[in-house]
């Protein structure tokens, strides 16, 4: 089993989640959170004032997929998530050593 974690712009995250429902996910965990990449943060002027904007909102999706899936998700991902324009995200792949369902108990892929 794998975690893919997608830092995506907020506006894509209808497009990203039609398009992983079309390759099998089931589920995914989605968040607002903020943060800054390569370009740092932006300069913006306020009345009378340049400040500097450090962090931009962005929507993190998570799933956790069998060993299977990863790459059609990610495929997913990047098509459905892709403007063409910096500040597009970043996808991160991780292993994920077990998943239990809590109300079932039930283990492994079987949890998913």
């Amino acid at each position: 089993m794998k975690k893919v974690e997608a830092i995506i712009k907020p506006f894509k995250l209808d497009e990203v989640r039609e398009r992983l429902q079309v390759v099998g996910v089931e589920g995914m965990t989605v968040s607002e959170v903020r943060g800054f990449g390569r370009a740092g943060g932006k300069a913006s002027i306020y009345p009378g004032a340049e400040y500097i904007v450090d962090f931009v909102p962005r929507v993190k999706v998570e799933i956790v997929l069998p060993d299977q899936l990863v790459h059609q998700a990610i495929d997913a991902i990047l098509e459905a998530a892709r403007t063409g324009h910096p500040g597009d995200g970043k996808i991160f792949v991780t292993p994920v050593e077990e998943a239990i369902r809590i109300s079932t108990d039930e283990r492994g892929p079987d949890a998913l």
